[in-house]
């Protein structure tokens, strides 16, 4: 571990190096690049300085308590050693997860796509209960929401939204929560007694730049339509919603929530490049599917990763096998319970692995 230790403190300090270079400095792009790297390196780098500062000491100590004859200094020395080997076991722990590597994504923004399955009504309201938990989430961490597209029903649901979450490590905690949310409870939709289950499938996408995917003109067919919704006949007699459908790979994206169809467009551009980075993503996983099984964060659509149940006020992750007897509470938004431990499973399997 120390040879890997080493290199990345080598790395961190020829980073620095070349942050001061003027050629770098004068390079917008490579600048911004190597600053992130910094950033995302330096507690790492930190961590690494002080582990080798304690085995600096501890080797002082033991030669001390070899070499001394004084006896009151062996015996500070003997307290001072006591707590550097808890400290270095404490850092011997916490070092190799920190040198597992990063996901690429992990600081990136996130687009989110919230669609009802099964269950009609009953599903469109439980995506916009969802979404009220993910943007209370987004506040406590100080994130911003901003909404791309929403397909609402009479009812106060939504057939479909999808959304922006913007602010650092967005995606390194959010990416857990792609796969089929279920929810069981006496629908609000019915009188009757009886428990349904319904569906959701939730998609997290890291957003997507330019340089990342590159989407050629050609291959797009734009349309524009007239909003609907509320926005009275501004939003009727205009056609400033905009359809965008990726011909290469079918996808369609739309968006109308802007009263100018240059940003709804720009919206719509937004989401397409995440779509269509998370299609290639998705057919490079489904090529090392035994791999992709290990993995807890795998984001896997289909797979049924979390249900909710209103009359037990439980909610079960079942990757995990965590329950919480506290539905209200993470509906409101207290997401860091199942977020830490599905960060600490995920971890534990790649160190397992490693």
């Amino acid at each position: 571990m120390l040879d890997k230790l080493r290199k990345v403190e080598e790395h961190f300090l020829e980073i620095e190096s070349r942050l001061s270079d003027p050629s770098v400095i004068a390079d917008v792009e490579k600048f911004t690049a190597l600053t992130r790297e910094h950033a995302a390196l330096e507690p790492l780098a930190k961590k690494i300085s002080a582990y080798e500062k304690i085995l600096r000491q501890i080797d002082e100590d033991k030669n001390l308590l070899e070499t001394s004859a004084d006896e009151d200094l062996k015996i500070l020395a003997e307290e001072e050693l006591r707590e550097l080997l808890k400290k270095k076991s404490a850092l011997d722990e916490e070092l190799p997860v920190l040198l597992l590597p990063k996901d690429p994504n992990d600081n990136k923004n996130v687009i989110m796509e919230i669609r009802g399955g099964v269950g009609g009504d009953e599903a469109a309201l439980f995506v916009s209960e969802l979404f009220r938990m993910y943007t209370r989430y987004a506040e406590r961490q100080g994130w911003h929401v901003e909404i791309l597209y929403a397909n609402s029903t009479t009812i106060g649901g939504f057939k479909e939204i999808s959304f922006t979450v913007e602010g650092a490590g967005a995606f390194s905690k959010l990416k857990y929560e792609s796969g089929i949310h279920r929810v069981q409870r006496v629908p609000v939709t019915e009188s009757g007694g009886r428990i349904h289950t319904s569906a959701v499938t939730v998609a997290v996408m890291p957003e997507a730049d330019q340089v990342e995917v590159e989407i050629n003109p050609a291959d797009l067919r734009i349309d524009t339509y007239c909003a609907s919704g509320a926005g009275g006949q501004y939003v009727n007699r205009t056609e400033t919603a905009i359809r965008i459908t990726h011909i290469p790979t079918g996808i369609v994206v739309q968006c109308q929530d802007e009263k100018s169809q240059l940003k709804n467009k720009e919206k719509a551009l937004r989401v397409l490049r995440a779509r269509v980075k998370d299609l290639a993503v998705r057919e490079q996983n489904a090529s090392i599917a035994a791999d992709r099984k290990s993995k807890v964060g795998s984001g896997d659509r289909s797979e049924k990763i979390r249900t909710y149940n209103f009359p037990q006020s439980r909610v079960t992750d079942h990757r995990i096998k965590l329950t919480l007897y506290k539905l209200e509470e993470i509906l409101n938004g207290e997401l860091d319970e199942f977020i830490s431990a599905l960060i600490t499973a995920d971890q534990t399997k790649k160190l397992s692995a490693a």
